[in-house]
């Protein structure tokens, strides 16, 4: 099956509008192998978790099937970038410690990947996938993105996109599950940065495509005075993970 590229076409503006995951996030992750040295960051799009990783770890291989977004991603001399899918990876077997998916497991072949992820892992390494909900910034706003989220450009996203809503919870996850704590993101951005983010949206882009104009535009007059006279707002975006152990 080929891979579903929802981003390629619009790579530079998603990683300049995406929120960053939490440095305690990564910290803990390190804690859950603390003699690991090396991860595997697959569908690491523009390599944001695979940067803060990289803080933690040795060496980072970072992933993704879209040239596009490999060559977007920002370098670090721990991550190595390389264009390849999920479900076939370039790996050796038993090579790390850790994998990571951040917001990428829902475009994945489950099964496939789950058998490359028991390959590539050692023994008794972690596979950790995790998510993020819808952000929330002031019921105001809220109120005027989720129209946009349901109403405008809800016909345009992929099917794919029920699993992050249903936060990865129906999908079968046949390892040793482990409770990580609560984490989320939290930027403070700009009317602006929120508008920029709005237009990442995998559904935008393809309401662009068919309809040759911005769905944001219906909503961005109204936002901007909801947003009211105050230069940045906390935006938040609750996380949500699988983690488990992959045993011999």
């Amino acid at each position: 099956m080929g891979f579903r590229d929802h981003f390629s076409s619009h790579s530079s503006s998603y990683s300049e509008f995406r929120p960053r995951y939490p440095r305690e996030l990564f910290s803990y992750l390190k804690g859950l192998v603390p003699a690991g040295n090396v991860v595997w960051d697959c569908g690491t799009g523009n390599g944001q978790a695979a940067i803060s990783l990289a803080e933690y770890f040795e060496k980072v291989i970072a992933t993704d099937p879209s040239a596009n977004q490999i060559s977007n991603a920002e370098s670090h001399p721990r991550v190595e970038y390389r264009v390849c899918k999920a479900e076939e990876s370039t790996l050796g077997n038993h090579e790390v410690d850790l994998i990571t998916v951040a917001q990428a497991f829902h475009w994945f072949d489950v099964e496939p990947f789950f058998k490359e992820a028991r390959r590539v892992c050692k023994k008794n390494g972690i596979l950790a996938l995790w998510g993020y909900k819808m952000h929330r910034i002031s019921p105001e706003v809220d109120f005027l993105v989720d129209r946009l989220y349901e109403e405008i450009v809800g016909p345009y996203w992929p099917p794919e996109r029920k699993y992050v809503e249903e936060e990865y919870k129906t999908i079968p996850f046949p390892f040793e599950e482990i409770s990580p704590p609560s984490f989320s993101m939290k930027e403070e951005w700009t009317v602006e940065q929120v508008l920029g983010y709005l237009r990442t949206w995998s559904s935008v882009q393809k309401y662009i495509q068919k309809n040759e104009n911005d769905p944001v535009l219906v909503v961005e007059s109204d936002l901007r005075s909801a947003w009211g006279n105050v230069q940045t707002k906390t935006v938040e975006w609750p996380l949500f993970f699988r983690i488990g152990k992959i045993l011999p």
